[in-house]
């Protein structure tokens, strides 16, 4: 018996899958013998790697470096209350060895980056994208179209979704429908704009769907077709691409020939390239207020304020700092704070660039703050 064939236990198994005509014994074969690999074991990562495995992919690689978080848990169904501080992978493969011992699950635990991501996608045969950032996008794309590799495609924000699926060799792929990066600036994360925790179930079992029509060679793919999903509206579009002939990537004349800095084109800063901020660890900067010797300045959203806040701050969403400088008095020491930290870091060098000779970063956000001053605000 070939490594292939079924054994008694997996036909029983999967036994729902051969009697539909479209699959069969030799499509559920084709699943067995199909090495996939997931770049993300999130909010997408999560419901179409459970799918994938419960539908008998053979090899499931999975690429992820985090750990989990308590915020994950509401949308990563993957994991649970004790998984949070695990790594992913090590929770993931877990999981998904209970969900079919018949899959093998292939960890990466590494920052997925120009210098290594060939060399891993190389070994599959399809490659999913569950990322949630823009530099990782191009890069699993540019990958996949230099290995010759379908590219199946999901992204959330909000209540809103997309799905399909990029192949280089037989139509467009991701550059031909965004050939440049939205500006760095105004792309909110998951963390700072939100999501609904459905969503990615959605989206992410769709990826799946098209993955195994992939694997089994069956149906009508997404390739050349864009899905749009409207949660709150529950609409579907489909929008129709074509093959940019002008594309730097897959056209007959490409351009890029090798993986790029993605960091870069993305118009993403190394915080190393960038002027020091100067950071204030929370209990000082809870002295500095006690003593009225300092402003504290919140850049979070309103819904944000409305979970937890610091009292006495001043709020201006980041977004609008640039237009509202003048509310805040320059000569007065600020402490600027945000969630963790990134946006605050970038009021904090928007405000030190427009005149404020004496403001401060507060190291690590009102999270940080919950931790290691006043335990009685909320986290999130």
């Amino acid at each position: 018996m070939t490594s292939s064939e079924l054994t008694p236990r997996e036909i029983e198994r999967y036994s729902r899958h051969l009697i539909l005509p479209e699959i069969g014994s030799s499509g559920q074969r084709k699943l067995k013998e199909t090495r996939v690999l997931v770049v993300g074991a999130g909010g997408l990562g999560s419901p179409l790697t459970m799918y994938l495995a419960a539908a008998g992919i053979g090899t499931l690689g999975l690429v992820d470096f985090d750990q989990v978080e308590a915020s994950n848990l509401h949308r990563q169904v993957l994991y649970t209350e004790s998984d949070i501080g695990r790594p992913k992978l090590t929770a993931a493969i877990e999981r998904l060895a209970g969900v079919n011992p018949h899959t093998e699950c292939v960890p990466h635990p590494v920052k997925l980056d120009r210098t290594n991501a060939l060399e891993i996608i190389e070994r599959y045969d399809i490659v999913v994208d569950g990322t949630d950032n823009f530099p990782t996008r191009y890069l699993v794309n540019d990958a996949c179209a230099l290995a010759g590799k379908p590219n199946v495609y999901g992204s959330i924000f909000r209540f809103e979704g997309q799905v399909s699926v990029f192949s280089a060799a037989t139509g467009p792929c991701y550059r031909c429908l965004f050939a440049e990066p939205p500006p760095a600036e105004l792309v909110p994360s998951c963390a700072e704009g939100g999501v609904l925790g459905v969503l990615p179930g959605i989206i992410g079992s769709l990826q799946a769907n098209e993955v195994i029509k992939l694997a089994a060679g069956i149906g009508d793919s997404m390739i050349g077709r864009l899905l749009l999903f409207d949660a709150l509206r529950m609409r579907f579009h489909e929008v129709k691409l074509k093959k940019n002939s002008n594309c730097p990537l897959c056209s007959a004349t490409p351009s890029i020939t090798e993986l790029i800095d993605y960091q870069q084109f993305c118009g993403v800063t190394n915080e190393a390239d960038l002027e020091p901020v100067a950071n204030v660890p929370p209990p000082t900067a809870a002295k500095w207020l006690e003593e009225r010797t300092a402003g504290l300045l919140d850049v979070r959203t309103k819904e944000e304020r409305d979970i937890a806040q610091i009292a006495g701050a001043i709020s201006i969403p980041i977004g609008q700092l640039e237009q509202r400088l003048q509310e805040l008095d320059t000569s007065k020491r600020w402490i600027v704070h945000c969630h963790k930290g990134p946006r605050s870091t970038r009021a904090t060098r928007t405000l030190a660039s427009s005149g404020f000779a004496d403001v401060f970063n507060l190291d690590g956000g009102i999270d940080a703050w919950s931790q290691e001053v006043d335990p009685t605000i909320a986290r999130y």
